[in-house]
């Protein structure tokens, strides 16, 4: 993943989260990584848990989704994370796959007993989840293994992430990227807060990205305008598979979309410049500039009726009009010449 990083100065890293879109089947899993890398992402990312480590398997009534806003709303947690799980057999398949497609593939562990299982299969980074931003043994855990962390924002106060960034730099993180996120699925661009990107790689002194829950790519274009050197993003090979990330994933032709839009964001950024740039040079023609609009014979004193400003941009520049009225032409000049100082006798 350093190396990945190192690759993307000029183009955005692009993430494919896997999630739950598999629906249960390992195979699909697999098409999705490889509709991933046909769409152009640089990486695809799992998510690494069980049920039994993310809650209970009680009925308790803090333990079922009551908000009528969530997709989820009605489900209990244990049944929605059983449901939306990747088995732990799985991952190194598709790691392997996506290695071989030339993708990145590493995952995000929701305790200890994950981040264990990860280390023992070669995982070359990790992510913090936005609801896991504020548990600072699996921070601790993470930073541990040395390698790369991505930590998703959502939710989090300031002094949380300041706690949380500094216990990850003091457990041996040596390269963290925060990723601006809102915890909300779908998310709306109005609650994305781009502008949160520049000063957290300011005030955090590191990288910066976005995980992306909206439905479109605009918070992803205005975050690579800020800074973002990564953007995540569910995906799917069809919203109309269904499952728990389905309503808020893109589809192949959208990943494709995100690659090109994001890499052309980043392109344009360019550097603070003024002037003309060299595939302006064509162009330069079409600026005005002043030409006599009438024949004129040697002597002859230049007044409106004989010069104005036009296109092309071969002759003086238009600042000098004023200046090149009431002067004497010291040669005969057809209408349609470029006026030129030469051209010019004393004042």
């Amino acid at each position: 993943m350093v190396d990945l990083f190192s690759k993307h100065k000029s183009t955005p890293l692009i993430i494919a989260e896997l999630s739950a879109n598999h629906n249960g089947s390992l195979d699909k899993a697999l098409a999705i990584v490889e509709a991933a890398a046909n769409a152009g992402a640089h990486a695809v990312k799992l998510q690494t848990y069980t049920a039994d480590t993310m809650t209970l398997d009680v009925d308790l009534p803090e333990f079922l989704i009551e908000d009528e806003k969530s997709l989820w709303n009605g489900r209990k947690l244990y049944e929605l994370y059983q449901e939306a799980h990747t088995p732990w057999d799985w991952h190194l398949p598709i790691v392997n796959r996506a290695n071989e497609l030339g993708l990145s593939c590493f995952s995000t562990p929701f305790d200890h007993t994950a981040v264990d299982f990860l280390e023992s299969i070669g995982m070359p980074a990790y992510k913090i989840a936005s609801f896991e931003n504020t548990d600072l043994e699996l921070i601790k855990s993470v930073a541990k293994t040395g390698k790369p962390i991505l930590m998703s924002t959502g939710m989090a106060t300031l002094e949380e992430l300041e706690l949380s960034v500094r216990v990850a730099r003091e457990n041996g993180c040596k390269e963290l990227v925060l990723l601006k996120c809102t915890s909300s699925y779908p998310a709306s661009p109005e609650d994305s807060h781009i502008l949160t990107l520049p000063d957290m790689r300011r005030r955090f002194g590191c990288q910066v990205g976005l995980s992306d829950h909206t439905l479109g790519l605009g918070a992803a274009v205005a975050a690579v305008a800020h800074g973002a050197i990564l953007i995540e993003k569910h995906f799917t090979l069809s919203r109309k598979d269904g499952g728990v990330d389905a309503q808020f994933s893109l589809e192949p032709e959208q990943m494709r979309q995100l690659v090109e839009e994001t890499r052309q964001a980043q392109q344009a950024l360019g550097e603070v410049k003024y002037g003309s740039i060299d595939s302006e040079s064509g162009s330069l023609q079409f600026k005005r500039s002043i030409y006599l609009v009438k024949d004129i014979e040697a002597g002859s004193i230049l007044d409106k009726k004989s010069v104005r400003c036009i296109r092309p941009g071969y002759g003086l520049a238009p600042k000098y009009l004023l200046d090149v009225l009431g002067r004497k032409i010291n040669c005969s000049a057809k209408r349609g010449t470029p006026l030129s100082w030469d051209m010019l006798g004393a004042e």
